[in-house]
């Protein structure tokens, strides 16, 4: 039997986050008080705990700051996507987020590598943002 991938959760302070995806747009928060950036959206900045955050569009661009390849999934749901790359993307922005590096060839990914946004509908709710290689599409 094989299961459905799961889905994150949405509640009310992450919606407006899922709602930009489901738009194909990554906001970040940016605090007005420090100027930090900040993934994931949280009711106060991370770093001075001011609550004055607004979304700002990320550009898409970052490099792969560290990844590993998947080669046995971790249950039926992502067999068909064995190997699968999870990556640490570093943003333009600033901060890193934990995503899936697909469209790649494994061969080229490295540490370093400039990757761009992209997005894998999960269902109608949710609109996963995910990177690629800079001209790497498969």
């Amino acid at each position: 039997m094989t299961l459905a991938k799961p889905l994150p959760p949405v509640d009310a302070q992450s919606r407006h986050y899922w709602e930009a995806c489901n738009e194909g747009r990554l906001v970040l928060q940016h605090c007005l008080s420090c100027g930090y950036v900040q993934h994931y959206h949280r009711v106060l900045c991370s770093h001075c705990a001011a609550t004055d955050l607004v979304d700002l569009e990320a550009s898409g661009a970052g490099s792969v700051k560290s990844f590993t390849v998947i080669r046995r999934a971790v249950s039926s749901a992502f067999d068909a996507d064995v190997p699968y790359v999870v990556a640490l993307i570093e943003l333009a922005e600033g901060p890193v987020l934990m995503t899936n590096l697909v469209d790649s060839p494994l061969e080229d990914i490295a540490i370093g590598e400039a990757v761009e946004l992209t997005f894998e509908r999960r269902s109608e709710d949710i609109n996963l943002p995910q990177f690629r290689l800079v001209g790497g599409t498969l």
